[in-house]
């Protein structure tokens, strides 16, 4: 099948990606799908079985040569997006079983971009959890130094980010980098930064309570209410 390219892009993939949502757009959902996800960019009101079906489909047919050309497809969809569904196959497009061996620190400015443009939790949650966390989990001496620097950022979605990002590592959590990720944002303020910090807190809870535990006691004059609270949910 012949590819058409813009630069490095698969500009067919992204059309298709794009033609397949507006087929499938429900315009009555997608001021109810705004307005529940506060977001300035608007949906087609795709809900998320119909967009994994067509990421799969579109995907699939779809075979992107090399690292470049994934690479490149992904920003195109991301960057170009006018609907917010967009962005999700854009994201699915950076986990596809096609691209499991590009997964490599070097994806790591690629995910930035997109956490800090994304700029909200549906987003950065995704990334942060099932990109950013297996990269840590694979190649924690290139990872840890990224994740310790992005939890002193001033951008809040990369600390939020690097909070979350071992939220699936169970048994493999580095509890040296929970602490190092989470004490420099014990003080903030934010809602979306105290709620990640008790996230993160209540899914190693699951694996080593009675280390949870002490740490919410050792810590329970800086943390806030909410932090706490959301730790302390499996305790």
């Amino acid at each position: 099948m012949t590819m058409a390219f813009e630069g490095a892009a698969d500009t067919r993939l992204v059309e298709g990606v794009r033609r397949e949502l507006r087929s499938s757009a429900y315009p009555e959902k997608a001021p109810v799908m705004q307005a529940y996800m506060k977001s300035e960019m608007p949906f087609y009101g795709v809900q998320r079985p119909a967009v994994q079906r067509i990421c799969r489909r579109v995907f699939t047919e779809r075979r992107l040569p090399d690292r470049d050309s994934w690479e490149a497809t992904v920003r195109l969809l991301w960057d170009g997006a006018e609907r917010r569904e967009e962005r999700y196959c854009a994201i699915k497009l950076t986990g596809h079983r096609f691209y499991r061996d590009l997964q490599d620190p070097s994806t790591v400015p690629l995910y930035d971009h997109m956490v800090t443009t994304g700029a909200w939790w549906d987003f950065t949650d995704e990334i942060a959890t099932r990109r950013v966390g297996p990269l840590v989990r694979a190649y924690p001496g290139s990872m840890v130094p990224v994740l310790i620097a992005w939890a002193r950022d001033q951008d809040m979605w990369r600390r939020r980010t690097a909070i979350l990002a071992q939220l699936r590592s169970a048994e493999q959590t580095d509890v040296r980098l929970l602490r190092a990720v989470i004490e420099p944002n014990l003080p903030d303020p934010q809602f979306f930064i105290r709620k990640s910090i008790g996230w993160a807190l209540r899914h190693y809870a699951r694996t080593d309570p009675d280390w949870v535990r002490a740490y919410v006691e050792e810590h329970a004059d800086a943390m806030s209410s909410l932090s706490r609270r959301e730790a302390s949910k499996y305790l």
